[in-house]
């Protein structure tokens, strides 16, 4: 007995017809590839999307890290203003006196505390992190000595922001040293309408010495004002105007 195999033919009236199989798979086949060259373009115009989102969005993304690395070093630098306070009234308490003797050399001198009274311990005044500016490549605040052209700048500028007057400390000790430390007052009507003049540079903040605040090292503008200065090397932090 013979047997026939199934071919892709089937018989209609005697006449061998071929079954479309090999038609439809073609017919799949393109069907296919252009629904995957559909996706193709769909996710091309996807991600070009989110590249210029992307885009758009860095600058603003960029600011906001900048404005809380900013509010971190106010933060810190304000910290240091406080310890530089009571590191000189214990100072200037314990016999010191007012003066360039009663204030510290170095930041850290701050960290080192300042002796409990009737105690062999020291009260921390200023915590590690503080000693650290965020803003700064180094990580170490500039020193700004008495009277030094830079206060004399954060001065005036503190004046034009207060509309010509000079917060005046409520501690004894911080009103003497800021008649000491701080430059001599001068009113808004010599000053001019205009903000202060900006120094770019301080040979005596560098210097080795006593100190009475800090500031960061980087000269970038900040997106933040403090005292309606926008650079940071010119935010001084300091008890004096405290």
């Amino acid at each position: 007995m013979m047997s026939h195999r199934r071919g892709p033919h089937h018989k209609i009236c005697g006449l061998l017809v071929a079954r479309p199989q090999v038609a439809e798979r073609r017919d799949f086949a393109r069907s296919g590839s252009a629904e995957a060259g559909y996706t193709l373009v769909a996710l091309l115009a996807l991600m070009t999307l989110m590249a210029l989102f992307a885009t758009a969005a860095a600058p603003r993304i960029h600011q906001q890290v900048q404005r809380e690395r900013e509010k971190e070093s106010i933060f810190r630098g304000e910290q240091v203003a406080d310890a530089l306070r009571d590191y000189y009234i214990y100072r200037a308490l314990s016999g010191r006196g007012p003066g360039e003797q009663s204030l510290p050399t170095s930041v850290d001198e701050l960290l080192e505390g300042v002796p409990i009274t009737g105690g062999s311990k020291k009260r921390q005044i200023l915590r590690a992190s503080a000693a650290r500016d965020p803003l700064s490549a180094s990580g170490e605040w500039r020193l700004i000595r008495p009277r030094s052209q830079n206060l004399i700048d954060f001065q005036r500028s503190v004046m034009v922001y207060a509309g010509n007057l000079l917060p005046q400390p409520t501690n004894p000790q911080m009103a003497q040293l800021q008649q000491f430390a701080a430059p001599p007052i001068i009113l808004l009507n010599d000053l001019g309408s205009d903000p202060p003049p900006r120094s770019e540079g301080d040979l005596s903040a560098d210097s080795s010495g006593p100190f009475v605040g800090v500031s960061s090292r980087s000269k970038n503008n900040s997106v933040l004002y403090y005292y309606g200065i926008d650079r940071h090397d010119l935010w001084i932090f300091t008890p004096l105007f405290r």
